[in-house]
């Protein structure tokens, strides 16, 4: 079961630009879905890094229930799966080794159930033959398969993805929807950004719009 993530009067800007968030304050409850939705340069891809530890407020917190995560990153990273905004994934890699390292790093492997939960996720999202090939080598749309997968491999309290549908044709976008409902019918707490709300809106407990001068939830 995931803690609640709390936002305590967030800010963030970078150098002496505007304010890309300022002061927001919320939070997001477990076994919900919020999906951010707003205009390219609105924030979305700026909140999700600061939730996922790879920014850094110029004001104001990040909390998991009682973890400040920016103070206890490696505590409250082992209880999130993430999807990048971009192709963040090691090339040296092929997706079974990197789903392998995911489970050991975070001590979910074993000898006897590793490999068979590495291929039923790869096989729901429909990542070929393949899988044993190096990432560097794969497609846009192979590699956001391995994102997808990786994020949930590991059976995360908390999912943060920065357009997940992006390059996934029609039969891995359903399996990604489906797998990001069931997650979140099990207690699972999911932030998303998209563009892509078709498919996402359906399951949304709440949409925030961000890019207005403070957030709107709908």
């Amino acid at each position: 079961m995931a803690d609640t993530l709390a936002l305590d009067a967030l800010s963030k800007r970078y150098g002496d630009g505007p304010p890309v968030l300022s002061n927001l304050s919320r939070s997001f409850e477990p076994g919900t879905l919020t999906l951010l939705v707003g205009p390219n340069g609105a924030g979305k891809t700026t909140l999700l890094r600061l939730l996922a530890v790879q920014a850094y407020p110029t004001d104001g917190a990040v909390r998991y229930g009682e973890i400040d995560v920016h103070d206890d990153p490696y505590r409250y990273l082992q209880r999130v799966g993430l999807v990048h905004a971009g192709p963040e994934l090691p090339e040296h890699l092929t997706a079974v080794e990197l789903l392998e390292w995911i489970l050991r790093s975070r001590g979910h492997w074993t000898e006897d159930e590793g490999p068979a939960r590495i291929a039923a996720v790869l096989d729901r999202l429909r990542l070929d033959e393949r899988r044993a090939n190096l990432i560097g080598t794969y497609s846009s749309g192979m590699t956001q398969k391995a994102q997808v997968a990786a994020a949930f491999v590991a059976e995360p309290a908390v999912v943060l993805m920065d357009e997940p549908l992006r390059s996934l044709d029609t039969a891995t976008t359903e399996a990604t929807v489906d797998l990001v409902d069931e997650f979140v019918a099990d207690g699972g707490l999911a932030v998303v950004a998209s563009h892509l709300t078709d498919a996402l809106r359906p399951l949304a407990d709440e949409v925030v719009r961000l890019g207005e001068e403070s957030p709107v939830s709908a």
